[in-house]
């Protein structure tokens, strides 16, 4: 069982994340992220102000989408992203100063936003992503842990992607049972919150289980 995640560890990635964003010229922060249908802009403005939505302000933004929370999630993001690049920023920024999280979230939801979002500006613009070893087990699993319809937010059923195999990032992360599949700590993520993973990036007796998966 991993340990739990510390408040360090999630501002330690929140501003790593800050530093690449800062970092980036303007139109390569109108580029695709993998979240599909959001630029790299909408993914960052997503973790700005989602750990900062009040309750009276996420109810009214339920209703005018219709009581779906993928779309209140997908429009806000949008909505947000045009307040701009350096309001952006400064939004990151407190919110790695204060621990800001959504109302009721616990630490490692706010820990899987900054990691897996992470991946999701990064590996499009070819930025290399570290995933610290601490926190691999504590966001995977947390993807596993989910339960339906929750899962619906973060990329759908990591424990029916993932079945049948047992997962394994040598020396840091097992899970599952079954044919062994290896692969990086990156690629891990991906699989689990339904983010593209390649056939290259993985290997093992249990590959040909996941082929139509990936």
């Amino acid at each position: 069982m991993p340990a739990p995640p510390s408040q360090d560890l999630l501002r330690s990635e929140r501003l790593a994340l800050v530093a690449d964003l800062d970092r980036l010229p303007d139109e390569q922060w109108r580029q695709p992220s993998l979240c599909a249908g959001w630029r790299v802009v909408d993914v960052a403005a997503h973790l700005a102000w989602t750990p900062v939505l009040g309750p009276t302000a996420g109810a009214a933004a339920m209703a005018r989408h219709r009581f779906s929370m993928n779309a209140m999630i997908a429009g806000l993001a949008v909505e947000w992203s045009s307040r701009g690049r350096e309001a952006i920023l400064a939004q990151l920024r407190t919110n790695a100063a204060t621990g800001a999280r959504p109302i009721g979230m616990p630490l490692v939801a706010a820990l899987s936003d900054a990691v897996v979002h992470g991946i999701d500006v990064r590996r499009p613009l070819g930025l290399a992503t570290s995933v610290p070893p601490d926190a691999l087990g504590p966001v995977a699993d947390f993807a596993m842990a989910t339960p339906w319809p929750l899962h619906a937010v973060i990329g759908g059923s990591a424990r029916r992607r993932v079945a049948g195999v047992r997962l394994v990032v040598p020396g840091v992360w097992e899970h599952g049972s079954g044919p062994e599949v290896t692969l990086s700590a990156e690629a891990a993520l991906r699989l689990v919150y339904g983010r593209p993973v390649g056939s290259d990036e993985v290997s093992g007796a249990g590959v040909g289980v996941l082929r139509g998966r990936l």
